[in-house]
């Protein structure tokens, strides 16, 4: 059975796996291991504390682990007796040594774990900080279970998947489950920063225990604000993040950075070949679209910082061929279109390298989202003003718009300003809102009623979490910590670990070395903040690196030309899913509003490709199911 639960994740860990029971307890851990460190037989999996009575599964890596074994070697009088060099080993002596709470608190890395203390009979779950480690558990048909990804779960002949109609509300609003749920009903995701300690034999699942609090992390950092200068600023920036590339870069494999050509992406690949002794791998993809291609940008950095550069160019005919996978691959609903660039990068750099520095988490922690800005001028004007602005926006119908935003476009000679029918109109629904959290998640919403596309009510976790970070008192700030919370963890996070993992990448991502998060939240927001841009540190940080014209200059995100691509080679695969009677059969999603917003989407009406896309990976996965 153990078996055949790890061989469903085979992808994650194809290097060797291993099981180990308690049969006298119930308990049985399985894993599968790509090897990153200690490649030999001393790496493996699970594995038992010198005494015998710890056994631990690991995904993930701690990056300070040798620092973390002098420590426990001086707490020990002298040199501990070391097997071998995994981070495993240093995980189990300290947990040994410290406990489990001072041990993660210690650990600088990502991680998700399960240690059984065969001494107290007790199992304890834990996860990192920031969320880059996935870790499902609960309880179905009387057992408790756990692991990295459901498909190890579904493998168990006694576990019986039911649909969590909440979870599947809000994954039709937001485009992912938000954690702490999971699509299936009793199965959660454990929460970034915290640990689960539960027996397995009794019927109750405690609430986890956080060790780390990303929301404290702001609040402390607004209460206490770096007060140096902006020089000053600049060079505890630059150490942080050359500590955190050195520290990611401890590897027994081959490794390389993905760089899209962005500020994030840029400065991580410039770092680290400012600590290489050889060119660093860099790896790019292109769009043939010019309005979504960004590979020009990426090549020229690469040329100025002396990279060895890698470029595969996406394609509708790779689309095709990915698609079929994307279902398996999320093991949830999960829609974010970046999912299909970011899969075949994974894959293109997975033939050079077996680890690669990725660049997420700027735009969070730096303020780099325009949308923080904008709601921050939004929230300067009475509700009155709002409404009248709303109904400004709202009488043109799309299609003027956008013939407006043509002619705007013409004469600017620019193509910048597109889709401006549809985000007027979503702009005029979001300015009625009656509160500024209700406004910004109606932002966020693709399918902003969810009564339209789906029966089940959302659920209200959202909306407490924002709530929850009153203490912010600045907006921007609490917009920025609230998708810390939830998008950064359950979309941005989960994309990339589930598309690299499914090709056997392992990805690290330094901008998330905890210490630097909790000094970037000392940064008053002046720092980040600059006219209409964000990520002002950032990007005078780069131009030690890189001329200005590389730095400043619009950034055009990492999303797919879905909306061409759905009128044009994947029209026949989405119209098949989306036929009625397909729709009807499923019975997760109010067919007709479907149809109607496929047929003037085909017809160049409307742009609804995030609420299409949105229907087609859920019908994919529910396919996928079966």
């Amino acid at each position: 059975m153990l078996e055949r639960m790890a061989a469903a994740i085979r992808h994650r860990g194809p290097d060797d796996s291993g099981i180990w029971m308690d049969s006298r307890a119930g308990v049985g851990l399985a894993h599968t291991r790509l090897s990153i460190l200690d490649l030999s037989p001393a790496g493996h999996q699970p594995m038992l504390s010198s005494r015998q009575r710890l056994a631990l599964v690991f995904n993930g890596e701690i990056y300070n682990h040798l620092e973390l074994r002098e420590m426990l070697s001086r707490e020990a009088g002298g040199e501990l007796a070391w097997k071998g060099h995994s981070d495993t080993e240093t995980l189990l002596a300290g947990f040994e040594t410290w406990g489990m709470e001072k041990t993660v608190r210690e650990c600088v890395g990502m991680f998700a774990f399960a240690v059984w203390d065969r001494g107290e009979h007790l199992l304890t779950l834990g996860r990192d900080r920031l969320g880059e480690k996935p870790l499902y558990y609960g309880r179905n048909s009387g057992a408790f279970f756990f692991a990295s990804d459901p498909k190890a779960l579904k493998a168990h002949p006694g576990f019986h998947p039911e649909i969590d109609q909440g979870a599947l509300a809000d994954y039709l609003r937001y485009g992912y489950v938000p954690a702490p749920q999971s699509i299936y009903l009793g199965i959660k995701k454990l929460l970034p920063g915290s640990l689960l300690t539960v027996s397995p034999l009794s019927p109750e699942v405690p609430e986890p225990q956080r060790y780390w609090s990303l929301a404290q992390v702001a609040e402390a950092g607004r209460r206490t604000p770096f007060s140096g200068s902006e020089t000053e600023a600049l060079d505890c920036l630059e150490g942080h993040l050359t500590a955190a590339v050195k520290g990611q870069k401890l590897s027994d494999v081959p490794l390389g950075a993905f760089l899209s050509g962005g500020t994030d992406s840029s400065l991580i690949t410039a770092i680290l070949q400012a600590n290489s002794l050889r060119p660093a791998h860099s790896f790019t993809i292109g769009f043939e679209e010019k309005s979504h291609n960004e590979a020009d940008q990426a090549r020229a950095v690469a040329k100025v910082l002396g990279t060895s550069h890698n470029e595969l160019f996406l394609t509708p005919a790779n689309v095709c061929e990915l698609i079929p996978s994307l279902a398996s691959i999320h093991s949830e609903p999960f829609c974010d279109p970046s999912q299909l660039p970011t899969l075949l990068l994974s894959g293109f750099a997975r033939q050079s390298v077996t680890v690669s520095l990725s660049g997420d988490g700027g735009d969070e922690l730096f303020c780099g989202y325009k949308r923080y800005r904008m709601f921050e001028r939004i929230s300067r004007f009475p509700g009155p003003l709002r409404s009248l602005v709303a109904g400004f926006f709202a009488a043109p119908s799309t299609g003027s718009w956008d013939k407006i935003a043509t002619l705007v476009n013409r004469g600017l000679g620019t193509g910048r300003i597109t889709m401006a029918g549809d985000k007027a109109h979503k702009t005029a629904k979001i300015l009625r809102s009656k509160t500024m959290d209700s406004m910004y998640l109606n932002f966020l919403s693709i399918w902003s009623e969810s009564g339209t596309i789906s029966p089940h009510a959302l659920s209200s976790n959202f909306l407490k979490r924002l709530h929850d970070l009153k203490n912010l008192a600045d907006l921007r700030s609490r917009l920025m910590a609230f998708d810390g919370l939830t998008y950064l963890p359950d979309d941005v996070l989960c994309k990339v670990d589930r598309a690299a993992m499914a090709v056997s990448l392992e990805t690290r991502v330094p901008l998330l070395d905890h210490r630097l998060v909790e000094f970037a939240w000392t940064l008053p927001l002046s720092l980040n903040c600059q006219g209409n841009s964000g990520k002002r540190l950032l990007r005078n940080l780069l131009l030690k690196f890189l001329p200005e014209d590389l730095v400043n200059r619009p950034k055009k995100g990492f999303a797919a030309p879905i909306a061409s691509w759905l009128r044009g080679p994947l029209r026949d695969w989405a119209e098949a899913h989306l036929d009625e009677k397909n729709l009807e059969a499923v019975g997760l999603v109010n067919a007709k509003v479907v149809r109607e917003k496929w047929a003037q989407h085909i017809a160049g009406e409307r742009n609804w490709h995030y609420q299409l896309w949105n229907i087609l990976m859920l019908h994919g996965w529910f396919e996928e199911q079966k």
